[in-house]
């Protein structure tokens, strides 16, 4: 449960806007859409302080993906609900996916929030808080991360029918952004010193199908590959099946195109990939891993994983340990199966207990530390391009071009030896490395 330690402010003239968000960098790109039209709007709008007045608006962007991001929802819900009641704050507004699916329930349940609204609610969320949507600000946002990194949406919702997912549900079909729009946007980014461009999406490479016939996301990145200023562009979230091969053209053309991939396979049981609906079985997932790796050497791939499916029997959790032990995936992180309601998987049975299913993804875990560190062990004594992310206590740290921010491998600088300036380029010679920290220095 994230929790925050409420101080006291001096009382300010007029309510300030503060936005607290929850789950994945989508959510955080719409919180940036959402602050950059109340900044457009002159209000006084912060992202998570720790401080709170008693005429403060919070603003609540929830995730309803899977049970444990549910609980942190509904709990941060209550938190600044009770301090709506101590008097603390002023309005408490809920925003996001979990006031998407459940606001009939959670408006009957917790009834001194002041309003629910949807992830395609932005207009009336602005007129609830005294807001105009000043359709001149599309693309502008109030970026919540150091400015030289920022998620870049290039679409909304998903139309694949995965079993256990959610998101449809939340978010709606797919809906590709114009291109056109999108280089503006980068552009306008690029102008305010952003030089990494993380593309989110649920499904990347579904992108252009809806608005060009074909997926297309090949030619979006030649065009926010030829924006001034934009150093690294890293891909995220793309779906195996149907995967556009011609984007690792594009990749290989490109210096400023990461060699980076993040792939979510969820397993490789034939038998839990039918009953998933993933559209790909164990060979075809095995040949297209093999085929990037073929065509982009060097690519770092990161993928994620599916722990207690209903059905998992511990002949596909094996098969799926061996798998993960034979593909050595550079990155990787594993989730136990949520039983999500008006999912198609809702009707089978939920019969992997859960203790199981965290025992099962602690070891596919240990497997991929083991990974982790012998990769690492390898880049002893290399030089790397690192972005500096920030300084934390005697370090610097940063990230090559195989890691997003988060979720992927850190450089650590020591900052008694080294300096670094925050948002620039270093080169970086490794020293030493740990499972998923590399140690360095700098070199010219």
């Amino acid at each position: 449960m994230r929790t925050k330690s409420i101080i006291e402010p001096i009382p300010k003239s007029k309510p300030r806007i503060n936005v607290v968000t929850l789950g994945c960098s989508k959510n955080i790109y719409d919180s940036e859409i959402l602050m950059g039209q109340l900044k457009g709007n002159h209000f006084d709008v912060v992202h998570e302080s720790e401080t709170a007045g008693s005429d403060d608006i919070i603003v609540i962007n929830t995730c309803g993906f899977i049970d444990n991001a549910k609980q942190e929802s509904i709990d941060t819900i209550l938190q600044y609900s009770e301090l709506k009641d101590q008097g603390k704050v002023g309005k408490v507004i809920v925003t996001g996916c979990l006031s998407e699916r459940y606001k009939p329930e959670l408006e009957a349940e917790i009834t001194n929030v002041d309003g629910w609204f949807g992830t395609n609610d932005l207009q009336n969320l602005l007129i609830s808080v005294g807001a105009d949507y000043k359709h001149e600000l599309i693309g502008e946002r109030l970026l919540t991360t150091p400015k030289h990194f920022a998620y870049f949406k290039i679409a909304e919702g998903c139309n694949r029918p995965c079993s256990f997912c959610a998101i449809p549900l939340m978010r709606g079909k797919h809906l590709s952004q114009p291109i056109d729009q999108l280089v503006k946007d980068a552009q306008n980014l690029a102008k305010n010193g952003t030089k990494e461009l993380i593309l989110i999406a649920q499904d990347l490479t579904y992108y252009g199908l809806d608005l060009y016939g074909k997926r297309n996301l090949d030619e979006l990145l030649r065009k926010l590959s030829d924006v001034n200023g934009i150093e690294w562009i890293r891909l995220q979230y793309a779906y195996p099946s149907g995967f556009p091969m011609e984007i690792l053209e594009v990749m290989n053309e490109r210096d400023n195109i990461c060699k980076y991939m993040d792939m979510p396979l969820q397993h490789i049981s034939d038998t839990m990939l039918k009953s998933m609906r993933r559209g790909i079985t164990k060979q075809k997932t095995i040949d297209l891993v093999n085929e990037i790796r073929d065509k982009v050497p060097g690519i770092a791939m990161r993928t994620t994983l599916i722990t207690g499916y209903p059905g998992e029997t511990e002949q596909d959790f094996e098969e799926m340990q061996q798998w993960v032990e034979e593909t050595q995936f550079d990155r990787l992180g594993c989730f136990t199966y949520s039983h999500e309601e008006k999912t198609h998987a809702y009707a089978l049975v939920d019969d992997v207990p859960d203790e199981v299913k965290q025992q099962r993804a602690d070891a596919i875990m240990e497997i991929q530390q083991g990974i982790s560190f012998d990769k690492n062990q390898e880049k002893i004594g290399n030089t790397y391009k690192v972005l500096v992310d920030k300084k934390d206590g005697n370090y610097f740290v940063g990230r090559t071009e195989y890691d997003s921010p988060e979720v992927d491998n850190e450089v650590l600088i020591d900052a008694t030896v080294d300096y670094a300036t925050i948002g620039s380029f270093v080169n970086v010679k490794i020293d030493t490395a740990q499972d998923f920290d590399l140690y360095g220095h700098i070199v010219k």
